[in-house]
Parts: structure tokens; sequence; C-alpha cells
């Protein structure tokens, strides 16, 4: 399982770099275009997608390598029992809160399955949305393995899961 996480996690890291790329390149030849009074408004649809997928998949990488803002000045003075069951605590609430985005987030793609790109009518807009609960799912994922490397002590007490 570690060993295929880790895989998945190299995929997640290219297609994340491709789609920040690919989302400067289309507002990039999106603005030039208008400037040369041939609008491509197609490209801010492309890109608005690309930012969706972009976001949910670099916040699983910086959740992956414990990257994400912590506040730890008063925990790390409480014993460690104490520290523990407060990153249990919290890996528990965030994975409460992954599942609900998963639910809901399946359920907004669902109900926006007929909505469409404004400037390609042809896409649904569910594309959008679907990253809601795959980047979700990998978030979830994450954290369920970060919970169990905390009770195997393979992880410090203080991390960027703290608080």
């Amino acid at each position: 399982m570690r060993t295929f996480h880790n895989a998945v996690g190299k995929i997640e890291a290219v297609a994340a770099a491709i789609l920040l790329m690919m989302m400067v390149l289309l507002i990039f030849s999106g603005g030039i275009a208008r400037l040369l009074a041939h609008p491509l408004n197609w490209t801010i649809d492309f890109a608005t997608c690309f930012f969706a997928w972009a976001c949910f998949l670099c916040a699983d990488i910086a959740w992956r390598r414990d990257g994400l803002m912590s506040i730890d000045i008063l925990i790390q003075h409480l014993p460690l029992a104490v520290q523990k069951a407060l990153v249990t605590v919290n890996h528990l609430l965030i994975s409460a809160f992954l599942m609900y985005v998963i639910y809901a987030g399946t359920w907004l793609s669902w109900i926006s399955r007929a909505r469409s790109f404004q400037g390609i009518p042809s896409i649904s807009y569910s594309w959008i949305t679907m990253s809601l609960p795959v980047g979700a799912t990998l978030l979830l994922i994450t954290t369920l393995l970060k919970l169990l490397d905390h009770f195997r002590a393979r992880q410090p007490p203080l991390s960027a899961a703290v608080m």
C-alpha cells in the first residue's frame, strides 16, 4: 500500500506541475489573443478547470510532505501523551471533514452534470466539481496513512497535523 501511495504521489506531482503550466499558458495565450482582437473565450474555462484540479493535487502533495502551516508553540510544551492524543484527534477531525467533502463533492458533481462551461458548451461542468471528491479522497488516504504511522510511532508526535 505504501509503495502504491508513493507512486500515486509522484504521479500527482507531475500532473499538478503540468496543470499549473497549462493554466498559465492558457491565460497568457488568451490575453495575447484578446490583445490582437481575436479573443479565445474558452481559455479561461480550461484554466479554471486546471486550477481546481491542481489545487487539490498540490494540497495532497503538501500534506504528504508536512508542508502545511501548523501552530505548535503551546502543544510542544505538553506531555508526550497529550501531544499524541491531540495528533490523533486532529487526524480524526480532518478525516471526518474530508469524508463530508467527498460526499458533498460527489453530490455537487452529480447536480452540475447538466451545466456546461460558458465558452465550451459541449463539456460538462462536472469536470471541475469532480476535483472535490477526487482530491478529498487523495487527502483522506494520506490522512489515514499518517494516522496509521502515528499509531505505529513512525512519526514524531508533533507534525504539521497538530494544530
